[in-house]
């Protein structure tokens, strides 16, 4: 009975060990389909949004605006780095597996008061909107419009969309992006 009782304890320890192993694997695989949906629903909304081509030229100005200054402000604390780093697309990859590049990266985020969520949504805007897009300096997008924040309100429904693009114009005309005091809250839990 004894030998049974420590069999049984035994083949219960491994059961428990594989129940968390396959717990941590489904957690894994759920937070990794919770991120493919939300990419895809940012994707869709970028392609779905039906801007005329003058909006359009106005957004893609801000974003790409928005992604020279982060760009250049991240060159500007890694001097050392600049010729490894010649496009965002390269401070982006490198982040990944170089420290550094990462803390940089993520202070100068802070210093616009931006999220990498925000970041998703501006590149993924870029990529989708801008072998059709032209840049407008600040004083051509005044003429046009007068709040594009209102634009982006009405026409933007997806939210990360939407949050992005306004930050973008925040961070151009402000400086930096201002969030709302119960973002701020739910950001530093």
């Amino acid at each position: 009975v004894e030998h049974k009782l420590q069999a049984l304890e035994a083949q219960f320890k491994e059961l428990d060990f594989t129940k968390d192993n396959l717990t941590q694997k489904f957690e894994h695989h759920s937070k990794t389909l919770a991120s493919q949906a939300a990419q895809d629903e940012l994707w869709t909304a970028v392609l779905a949004v039906k801007f005329t081509s003058m909006e359009l030229n106005i957004l893609y100005s801000y974003v790409i605006e928005v992604l020279i200054c982060l760009h250049t402000r991240v060159l500007e604390k890694l001097p050392d780095l600049v010729r490894g780093l010649p496009t965002l697309a390269s401070v982006l990859r490198r982040k990944v597996k170089n420290k550094r590049v990462r803390i940089v990266w993520e202070s100068v985020l802070e210093e616009y008061g931006l999220q990498e969520g925000d970041i998703t949504a501006l590149c993924t805007f870029f990529i989708a909107h801008g072998n059709k897009a032209e840049h407008f300096t600040a004083k051509v997008r005044q003429m046009y419009i007068r709040d594009v924040t209102v634009l982006i309100t009405n026409m933007v429904k997806n939210q990360a969309l939407q949050e992005g693009l306004l930050r973008a114009v925040q961070v151009i005309e402000k400086g930096k992006a201002v969030r709302a005091p119960e973002e701020q809250k739910s950001f530093l839990k």
